[in-house]
């Protein structure tokens, strides 16, 4: 059984429709790659699986569970967490203090980081050791607006890891990154492949192709292609696309 399942997912925005019944099955443990052209609905069905959209019609299943169309809130209790294409951190607190706030049992307290802090110091050694899974332990006390914009990025999935999720899903984690921040952020995910279920909608072929062991093409809000990356690399399709010059 596939740990997250989409079938038949529809998506209509007043007359104009953006997703037209696709279909997706991730088995647990694996990355699962989303690709395709700018406006071909990718980040559309991305919201669908993480409850910001919900679609005309279709389902969307989570362990066997039927999750369609619960809030995003309630999808990440399932154990689903993103990362987003434009970051949202909280500058001012500290590279600690942001995966603190990701920590389910922190959220629980209220979101009082003085007095969360003081009352269970093992916040702060949680959030530790997420950081140090994302090569931050020794950037723990600095702002997140004074890290750079490649530690700002592996600050982000350490406060998504903080949910200690099921399901991992990154949306373009590559923008913005220089061929360095690239190789670091490849290092990271292939460290976290395996131990959970990853989605990525990347633009990044090269990284893409490297680390993903199935790929989704999505255009025209639909799945025109799907397979492995050496797959994907004979397929007749994304060969004549300009998606075949990255494959």
């Amino acid at each position: 059984m596939a740990l997250i399942e989409a079938a038949g997912v529809h998506v209509r925005f007043g007359d104009r429709v953006v997703l037209e019944s696709i279909d997706l099955a991730v088995p647990e443990g694996e990355f699962h790659g989303l690709m395709g052209p700018n406006g071909a609905g990718k980040t559309t069905f991305f919201n669908v699986l993480t409850g910001r959209v919900k679609p005309s019609r279709g389902k969307v299943r989570l362990d066997g569970k039927d999750v369609t169309g619960l809030s995003s809130h309630r999808i990440a209790a399932h154990g689903v967490a993103r990362s987003f294409q434009i970051m949202t951190l909280f500058d001012e607190f500290s590279a600690r203090e942001n995966v603190t706030v990701g920590l389910p049992a922190f959220r629980a307290r209220g979101f009082d980081m003085r007095h969360a802090a003081a009352s269970d110091p093992g916040f702060a050694e949680s959030a530790l050791e997420i950081l140090a899974t994302v090569g931050l332990a020794d950037k723990a006390d600095v702002r997140a607006k004074d890290l750079s914009y490649g530690d700002r990025r592996a600050l982000e999935i350490a406060v998504a890891l903080a949910q200690s999720p099921r399901v991992l899903c990154l949306d373009e984690p590559t923008s913005g990154l220089g061929s360095d921040g690239v190789q670091r952020l490849a290092a990271l995910v292939g460290r976290l492949k395996g131990k959970l279920t990853i989605v990525a909608i990347e633009h990044d072929m090269e990284f893409l192709f490297a680390l993903a062991d199935r790929i989704s093409v999505i255009h025209w809000g639909q799945v025109v292609a799907r397979g492995t990356p050496q797959e994907l690399q004979q397929n007749e399709w994304v060969r004549r696309s300009n998606l075949g010059r990255f494959a």
